[in-house]
């Protein structure tokens, strides 16, 4: 069975995030006491007494159109409302009610979903005497806590399971084994639009204004049977240009999406190039292993011919000469063109990404590999290469044995290398090459 869905919803700074971490026991939601932190939609799992239940965070609702950012703030709390089997409205004690909180309520009234009253950063028992003006919110459970604290933390989730049972929601097979994709990039590369242009739809906040996505934001999507599960990420900026903890906090959650990922999607501007700071990001993921498939977004834009792809990408490729054996695909998330060809692509480099060898084949490979280029003698030393073996997969590890295994030159190195790229295809995947003395 699918697991039951809670939303917490609430204005700016009421402690969403705070109680979003505690309950998942971890700091997944990036939490400061500037407002507005939490944009998007933010998924976690909650286990509490043989029960779960996935928790959704969103950012603070605010009703009027103030600006294109809180408007699209509010939307995505919206839509997890409609998501949601149970929503959490959470108010601040400490502060009363204000007009955003009646607006939430009468909200969450309209929306005849069993609801909750969370109020919040009531730390002691000698607070309760506050709680008594939220009763004319008009929502009939409510129980007080300190996200912070942990205080009645747990008789909250005992209402949660509570409220949930009987609750029975139906989910399909997700088939084989589903393939983690993180989407990387400088800010406004695009990222986010290419997730909603794979999802056809707007689960993610796309705005004009660098920066938008701080989080780094799963969405599981299936596709020919397979499942994906896409992870955006926040813009990686330059460290000398980390302006605040809030950015710095987002570019270590995009580290570690990468760190988590099968393969990584690099998305670059089609407009402004393959710049210093795109190719630091490429060393990152090609450092930790990861497949890799270079995305240049915003094609439409790009004044082209019918040789102007090929140069683009000898002029990546003069650049960063590792990337000469990782596939480049031009498209528009804004016209859909092409976009359809990133998860087939995916999931080929993930298939060589996780691929086994036999040792048989392996060594019969070898055996035509020497022959044709012998390596090259070193300090009066006559080298022989006598047996490959396959030591590993995600990425493909390969250990050489020989009788002087420290004398291997890295030009040697780099033709082995591409000779297992050429008789095996394993294009988008990197590959760790090891020697042994036999």
């Amino acid at each position: 069975m699918a697991k039951p869905i809670v939303a917490i919803i609430g204005r700016p700074n009421t402690g969403k995030s705070t109680l979003f971490n505690r309950l998942l026991r971890r700091r997944q939601a990036i939490v400061d006491k500037q407002e507005g932190i939490t944009r998007d939609r933010l998924y976690g799992d909650v286990e509490w007494s043989g029960d779960s239940f996935s928790l959704i965070d969103t950012g603070g609702y605010i009703p009027d159109d103030v600006n294109v950012m809180d408007a699209a703030v509010r939307h995505q709390a919206e839509l997890a409302m409609e998501e949601a089997h149970l929503i959490l409205l959470m108010v601040d004690g400490r502060e009363g009610i204000n007009a955003i909180d009646e607006d939430l309520a009468q909200l969450v009234r309209r929306s005849n979903k069993p609801h909750l009253l969370v109020i919040n950063k009531i730390d002691t028992k000698a607070q309760e005497s506050m709680l008594n003006e939220f009763y004319s919110l008009g929502i009939k459970i409510m129980i007080s806590i300190s996200a912070i604290n942990g205080r009645n933390t747990g008789d909250m989730l005992d209402l949660i399971v509570q409220k949930l049972k009987g609750i029975k929601i139906s989910v399909k097979s997700k088939g084989s084994y589903a393939i983690r994709i993180a989407i990387v990039g400088m800010p406004n590369v695009g990222k986010s639009s290419v997730v909603n242009a794979l999802l056809n739809q707007e689960k993610l906040i796309v705005t004009e204004i660098p920066g938008t996505t701080r989080d780094a934001i799963d969405t599981t999507i299936k596709y020919h049977q397979r499942t994906f599960v896409l992870v955006d990420t926040a813009g990686l900026r330059k460290k000398a240009k980390v302006r605040d903890n809030i950015e710095y906090y987002s570019m270590v959650r995009t580290f570690n999406a990468i760190d988590d990922a099968h393969l990584v999607l690099v998305i670059l501007d089609g407009e402004k190039g393959f710049g210093r700071q795109d190719q630091q990001i490429v060393r990152r993921v090609l450092d930790n292993g990861k497949g890799m498939i270079l995305v240049v977004n915003k094609w439409d834009l790009v004044e082209k011919d019918e040789k102007t792809q090929e140069e683009y990408k000898k002029a990546i490729r003069r650049q960063f000469k590792a990337i000469n054996d990782y596939p480049i695909l031009f498209i528009s998330a804004k016209t859909r063109q092409r976009v359809t060809k990133l998860l087939p692509e995916s999931e080929t480099v993930f298939t060589r990404w996780k691929r086994t060898i036999p040792t048989n084949v392996l060594n019969n490979v070898l055996r035509k590999t020497v022959e044709r280029y012998h390596p090259p003698a070193l300090q009066g030393k006559n080298i022989k290469i006598k047996y490959i073996t396959q030591i590993g997969t995600a990425p493909p590890r390969f250990t050489f044995f020989t009788n002087y295994p420290n004398l291997i030159k890295d030009s040697y190195k780099n033709y082995l290398e591409n000779q297992l790229r050429a008789h095996f295809d394993l294009n988008g995947v990197p590959i760790k090459i090891t020697f042994r003395r036999s």
